[in-house]
């Protein structure tokens, strides 16, 4: 339950235009009862515009299922998912002010969604397994991203993985063989060869942007955290499920040592 104060009257929407603004600037554009949050987003209608490109690739009645959205930022995936009829929609994201913008816009449209202050780092304390675990626009924000992806797999993920990075460089996707020897090194010179950028100091004037995979480097991540890519509808989006692991015998997810 959402235990904010309800508004005197909702349904206005000067008052609904004034507490957006008074929330900050907004990274969802999100439509409250004609009012957009964003309106003059640098990407345009976002992330409308990025949802049409993939939502046909998501079951449309997600009747009885539960979906965790990490890095849910304002909330606007969580509330496509309880709009398809998902039983129970759980968001999470560490920026307290995005986690206000959300629950705002979930009290106005009506959404029932539970948002925690919590890091991808911290799901293990969340205890449950999602039928859909949405974890779109954070991996490249992390300093540990296969870890993350390892958390993932191991904590929340009981089902379908809705994934999204940025991706830089090739789009070239090269055949990997199960070995090489130690003399081989032109297999890094190739464009296809998966790869993860590092930025030292800013991307796109963010210091929080640390990773950034070319596409090889993406799927070749998943894969190794154990999830089958079962469709890529958009550019930098995959559908995945939760498969079987390498039979490598390698530890995935690690923990800090217990005195």
């Amino acid at each position: 339950m959402n235990n904010q104060p309800v508004l005197s009257n909702e349904h206005e929407t000067g008052q609904i235009r004034e507490e957006i603004s008074k929330l900050g600037k907004w990274f969802h554009n999100i439509d409250l009862k004609g009012v957009k949050t964003a309106p003059d987003h640098f990407l345009g209608d976002y992330p409308t515009v990025k949802f049409q490109g993939f939502s046909h690739a998501i079951a449309q009645d997600l009747l009885g299922k539960t979906v965790l959205d990490i890095g849910c930022n304002a909330g606007f995936y969580s509330i496509e998912m309880k709009r398809r009829g998902a039983a129970r929609v759980v968001g999470i994201d560490s920026d307290e002010r995005y986690l206000a913008q959300a629950r705002f816009a979930a009290r106005i449209l009506g959404a029932d969604i539970e948002f925690k202050n919590m890091s991808v780092f911290e799901i293990a304390q969340l205890n449950e397994k999602f039928d859909i675990v949405i974890f779109m626009g954070v991996l490249y924000h992390l300093r540990h991203p296969l870890l993350a992806l390892d958390l993932l797999y191991e904590h929340v993920v009981k089902d379908q993985l809705i994934f999204q990075s940025m991706q830089r460089g090739s789009s070239q996707i090269d055949p990997l063989e199960g070995d090489y020897d130690f003399a081989e090194t032109g297999i890094f010179d190739s464009p296809g060869f998966p790869q993860m950028y590092f930025i030292e100091k800013r991307y796109s004037h963010d210091p929080t942007n640390w990773w950034i995979p070319n596409q090889a480097g993406m799927e070749a991540m998943l894969r190794s955290a154990g999830f089958e890519i079962t469709d890529h509808p958009e550019k930098e989006v995959y559908i995945c499920r939760r498969a079987a692991q390498l039979p490598d015998n390698q530890p995935r997810a690690v923990y800090p040592a217990k005195k």
